[in-house]
């Protein structure tokens, strides 16, 4: 069958013919790919600044986010069956006995480092036309969500933060009307999901980000009912002038100088969630002059990496409130559709699109 996979040693990408996958035991299905989705953690894959291939392989087969069609089932699973959709998680425990969140299912937050992740570290990704997973890591997705299952993964990172925030903020023995502002920084697909989860949980929310529009970011904003400031043209201080202090800050561009920047814009009692993983830079902070903010305003930043089950299952909820409170919205999320054989040049930019950039396996 066809994969895309990355070669470290001979730093290669390619398309190439590998076995069709079988079941070998009774908990696992047999999915046919329908769509990837390519992300910055591709990027980083495919640019050998991250990823490893399983033990004892000389490639990686790409891909973490993917919906697909079940084709096949073990004998022990109950509920899916040939012709049902569904998104599996990217993330396995590590071996370590001692690890207490990966014992007890909570992998996210895996103390060791030695978890595996389908499509980045140590096992093979879903860019491929099947691919066979224990039933125990797939979510079943409604029919309906069809044409945006793809965006669940990316989805699952606001999910999870929303989930942290919450209860970071029961520390406030008091209740508000409404979960107050929210700021946003960065408009690619993490930002924009991260932002219409956070509308849908109540927040007024921002988009921060450097582009000055009018394109398909800053359209998409608009369209969503949320406010677009560009931070090309507009400072952290013109932002909270312009926007007021933020409650929670949700940062989706990886770039640390912009998101230490924007921790001045968060308000008394708020929290900031990292989510990028950026590369070094050479910046100079007034630490002082932060860590005293942090203090007399009772700040908490917070770094979210991964998701859990309940996670997946929150986003595919939430996409199919996306389309009701957004009709035909989400759909555009989706830039461009490619082959699998277009896989390099979509992630080196060549044929990236505005938004998001999937890759088609099937039609289904």
């Amino acid at each position: 069958m066809k994969a895309v996979a990355v070669f470290p040693k001979g730093r290669e990408v390619k398309v190439i013919d590998v076995p069709e996958p079988k079941l070998r035991s009774p908990t696992e299905v047999k999915v046919r790919t329908l769509e990837v989705g390519v992300c910055g953690t591709d990027r980083e894959v495919v640019q050998f600044k991250h990823g490893k291939p399983p033990e004892g392989e000389d490639h990686l087969i790409v891909g973490h986010e993917c919906v697909g069609e079940v084709v096949e089932v073990g004998g022990q699973v109950k509920n899916l069956a040939p012709g049902d959709l569904v998104v599996p998680r990217v993330r396995r425990p590590c071996p370590s006995e001692e690890c207490l969140p990966c014992r007890t299912g909570n992998t996210d937050f895996c103390v060791t480092g030695e978890y595996t992740e389908r499509g980045i570290h140590g096992a093979h990704g879903f860019a491929a036309e099947y691919f066979v997973e224990d039933v125990e890591y797939l979510h079943k997705v409604p029919r309906e969500l069809r044409e945006v299952a793809v965006l669940t993964e990316p989805l699952t990172i606001a999910e999870k933060a929303l989930r942290e925030v919450a209860h970071i903020q029961t520390r406030m023995p008091w209740k508000r009307a409404l979960p107050g502002r929210a700021v946003v920084l960065g408009a690619g697909p993490v930002g924009l999901l991260g932002a219409m989860a956070l509308m849908r949980a109540g927040f007024e929310t921002t988009v921060y980000s450097r582009g000055e529009g009018p394109d398909a970011k800053t359209e998409m904003t608009e369209a969503l009912g949320a406010a677009y400031v560009s931070s090309k043209k507009n400072r952290v201080e013109a932002l909270v002038e312009r926007r007021g202090k933020a409650d929670v800050v949700y940062e989706a561009a990886g770039v640390a100088s912009a998101a230490f920047e924007l921790v001045k814009g968060l308000a008394p009692n708020g929290v900031f969630v990292f989510t990028g993983v950026p590369e070094s830079e050479e910046e100079e902070l007034d630490q002082g002059e932060m860590m005293k903010q942090w203090v007399m305003n009772n700040q908490v930043l917070i770094g979210t990496v991964n998701a859990a089950a309940v996670d997946f299952e929150a986003a595919l909820e939430d996409l199919g409130r996306f389309r009701t409170k957004w009709p035909g919205k989400t759909e555009r999320l989706i830039t461009a559709r490619h082959r699998p054989e277009d896989y390099a040049q979509v992630v080196n930019g060549e044929k990236r699109t505005d938004i998001k950039d999937i890759l088609v396996f099937s039609q289904g």
